[in-house]
């Protein structure tokens, strides 16, 4: 099943619904296989290019079945990455050649699998060799984060192969961040406090796992997501946008924080259900409407807005520790694409902010051209646009690189000068 998961991301689907569709289609899956399944993609995914350079050295054929090369490359996962035992894994990927219906393949994965296990040394170096093989990003991947962080390149790249942390948003209008931690505590999870309303689980939870979450307690968040909220420089009676809402974590932020007239919209149907189902949670209200972000002029009713946040689309590189399929699935040509994308969105959300209101724009990536570059252009754009200091922060933008407490982010605050 990880094989068919991998196998089916690297012909061009997202890791998640593809997960969700295999577990539809297994009910009766024990919840231990169901998160062996899970680690399986992920981490056959994460360090991907590494595998790819270990079957370079082991296979001189090529393999024409993509699914046995996903296999190998799984197989070849658990072996350096889990405790699972050699004999085992080996065992099984064999037999799961003849269950996938490649019986003529069983000598070529027992083969494979064996040398790895007796030149695993030998064979990493040269896997490692090439930038792909050592990062297990793809190389022009590799080269715009040398350029755009020359001096911590290498933290950004292994920071985005890192297994990530849980990061929860305490409701404070329902609870504290300490009596929180005290829930956490009684119930044996390790858990550590970050900023006003966050907490890091060390290890990724069901929610249904979580103290006080049916009840509105606590949110599943990153750390770093959580401050857009705060950087909105928010006001009780300010009427606020959330311009690309869903899944609506930003959205119920907001509201936590502040008692103002929220909009929450966003152009895909099916999502908008999750911002919904997370405000009754919560016991929060907004208006939620299905919109086009880029085209004001469909539903915009007139009145302005004190507070806009424009949480763009972007290729998000920022979060491929959570979400490794990302790495495989964009292409060099996307940057520049989203870019342009997200430069309409900025522009037609302009028009709806009332003087003096402000706009925080938001990626979830780490690439330049996305973000210092984009607001750049933006306010050379509109003479009414001028740059302000994010509150709490000494600079004009934050650009938030991937660590052990949050994904990366980036952050500039614009005035709409009156």
């Amino acid at each position: 099943m990880a094989a068919e998961a991998v196998c089916r991301v690297l012909a061009g689907r997202s890791l998640t619904p593809v997960l969700e569709d295999l577990l539809a289609r297994h009910p009766d899956l024990p919840a231990g296989e169901r998160g062996a399944l899970w680690d399986l993609s992920y981490g056959t995914l994460r360090h991907l290019g590494l595998l790819e350079g270990l079957l370079q050295q082991m296979i001189l054929k090529p393999v024409t079945e993509a699914g046995l090369r996903s296999l190998l490359a799984v197989a070849l996962y658990q072996m350096h990455f889990t405790r699972a035992p050699a004999y085992a894994i080996v065992s099984q990927a064999v037999d799961a050649c003849v269950a996938s219906g490649w019986p003529w393949a069983k000598g070529m994965v027992n083969a494979v699998l064996r040398r790895f296990q007796r030149e695993e040394v030998a064979l990493l170096a040269g896997a490692r060799s090439t930038l792909r093989g050592q990062y297990s990003y793809p190389e022009w991947w590799i080269r715009r984060i040398q350029v755009d962080h020359p001096h911590q390149w290498e933290a950004v790249l292994a920071g985005g192969n890192t297994r990530p942390s849980m990061g929860l948003r305490v409701n404070l209008r329902r609870t504290s961040v300490e009596s929180y931690m005290a829930q956490l505590t009684a119930e044996g999870l390790s858990a550590r406090a970050c900023g006003d309303a966050a907490v890091i689980v060390d290890r990724v939870l069901p929610v249904a796992r979580l103290p006080g979450f049916a009840e509105g307690l606590v949110s599943v968040q990153d750390a770093g997501a959580q401050m857009a909220a705060r950087f909105l420089d928010l006001h009780a009676g300010q009427r606020v946008l959330d311009a690309c809402a869903a899944p609506g974590g930003k959205s119920a932020h907001i509201l936590e924080r502040a008692d103002v007239e929220l909009t929450a919209i966003d152009d895909d149907a099916a999502r908008l259900v999750r911002i919904e189902q997370s405000l009754h949670r919560l016991g929060l209200v907004a208006q939620v409407r299905c919109a086009d972000a880029r085209q004001a002029e469909a539903w915009w009713d007139g009145r302005g807005f004190d507070r806009v946040l424009a949480d763009v689309p972007c290729t998000a590189s920022g979060v491929v520790r959570r979400h490794p399929d990302i790495k495989w699935l964009r292409r060099e040509g996307d940057v520049s694409k989203l870019r342009s994308e997200a430069a309409t969105i900025l522009d037609s959300l302009w028009r709806v902010l009332v003087p003096g209101g402000k706009l925080l724009f938001v990626t979830c990536s780490v690439f330049q051209e996305e973000n210092r570059a984009q607001i750049d252009d933006f306010v050379g754009r509109h003479a009414d646009a001028r740059m302000e200091p994010l509150p709490g922060i000494d600079g004009r933008d934050l650009q938030l690189l991937p660590d052990e407490s949050h994904d990366g982010f980036y952050f500039a605050l614009v005035e709409r000068q009156r």
